[in-house]
């Protein structure tokens, strides 16, 4: 697709600067269609295509688990991300005195479910971390014989830190650990593959860089470790029977689909499809290119003021977050009312473009940034 193609797709090109994906973003024009196409078909038909729905289910299913790397077997739809992380966290058989490693950066979608285990005695073991930046050895460190779970996000959430997966997933097989991701802040912006990065589990809702609707995310689970997480909250989806209701069969189904437990968010999951389809289409390649190229560009813009960048500018270490250091909380309104989106907490303002930006958009930011600077 070409880039005026696919600023076509975001009717918010017409009416603001949106640098704030990390946060939520807005819909493309294909999965604001599909949304009033399900509406108008549940209120013209209620459910009388209620079996096309499901094939279409199925086809994200499949979607999803292409982006990742996964087979359609180990993905099941969840609400959020924290509903993913939970089901690994409450589906292990802990034993007291065993604990799960996680940085002290994390959001806290990626802590409060390990320190709800602490009734069952488990320890969540937080590494410390400096600058926005979460080092290897102190992960190493931090592993013991009684270590389950090394549970961490791709990509930080304020400093944009990308995680080495690669190698983590290498130490986690090796270590025979659980390798736990919440990948949120790079999915939609960054190419992953589970299986290259012996990932286990991981969990992502679609509202920021998938550029999809809230509450609605993919799960996955490896296939070896079906077993091993049991499903706490189980419905009459969970079973291998499930649509023969009164037969009472309780057999789990053989996949991810045991973890999806009752009716779906049908209109979501078809919003999360249209979503994903642009991604298949300009290919991840092409935007994560795309959005790091224009964070090079916000780089050097912000340099060139002599602001304080945060983030790292190693290109390994890099993601579509840009970041830098700004107390002056004012700057925020200022930017809303320029019809500019960002955001700005803990000393920050957050950057994060995507793919249909431009470095017109990136220019224009400057300006607005210039007048607020010279005020």
């Amino acid at each position: 697709m070409k880039n005026q193609t696919i600023r076509e797709e975001f009717p918010i090109t017409k009416n603001r600067i949106f640098f704030d994906h990390a946060k939520v973003a807005p819909i493309p024009k294909r999965t604001q269609e599909v949304v009033t196409a399900f509406v108008e078909d549940t209120s013209n038909f209620g459910t009388a295509n209620y079996p096309e729905w499901m094939d279409k289910v199925q086809k994200v299913r499949e979607s999803f688990a292409l982006l990742i790397g996964a087979t359609p077997e180990e993905v099941a739809f969840v609400k959020n991300t924290s509903e993913g992380l939970s089901i690994v966290a409450n589906g292990i058989d802990w034993k007291p005195g065993e604990n799960v490693v996680v940085p002290n950066i994390e959001f806290p979608a990626n802590i409060y479910p390990w320190q709800n285990l602490k009734r069952h005695g488990v320890e969540t073991r937080m590494i410390p971390c400096s600058n926005g930046r979460v080092d290897f050895d102190k992960i190493v460190d931090a592993v013991d014989e009684k270590t389950r779970v090394l549970s961490i996000s791709s990509v930080e959430c304020n400093s944009g830190f990308r995680n080495d997966l690669a190698r983590l997933g290498e130490f986690c097989k090796k270590k025979e650990i659980y390798f736990c991701v919440d990948a949120i802040q790079s999915l939609g912006a960054l190419q992953i593959n589970v299986k290259d990065y012996h990932i286990d589990f991981l969990a992502a809702d679609g509202h920021k860089w998938l550029l999809s609707v809230e509450g609605l995310g993919g799960f996955y689970i490896d296939e070896k470790m079906l077993e091993k997480i049991y499903p706490v909250t189980v419905g009459w989806n969970s079973m291998i029977d499930a649509f023969n209701f009164m037969d009472y069969n309780f057999t789990f189904r053989p996949d991810a689909r045991r973890f999806e437990e009752g009716t779906f968010n049908t209109m979501s999951i078809l919003a999360f499809g249209a979503s994903l389809s642009l991604f298949h289409e300009i290919g991840m390649e092409t935007v994560e290119a795309r959005i790091m190229e224009l964070g090079d560009y916000l780089i050097e813009g912000i340099k060139k003021r002599d602001l304080s960048i945060y983030n790292s500018e190693k290109p390994n270490e890099r993601s579509g977050i840009v970041a830098f250091s700004f107390s002056d909380q004012n700057i925020l309104p200022f930017m809303n009312q320029r019809e500019i989106s960002l955001t700005v907490r803990d000393g920050l303002v957050r950057l994060s473009p995507h793919v249909y930006n431009t470095k017109e958009d990136v220019d224009q930011f400057f300006e607005v940034l210039d007048d607020y600077l010279s005020k």
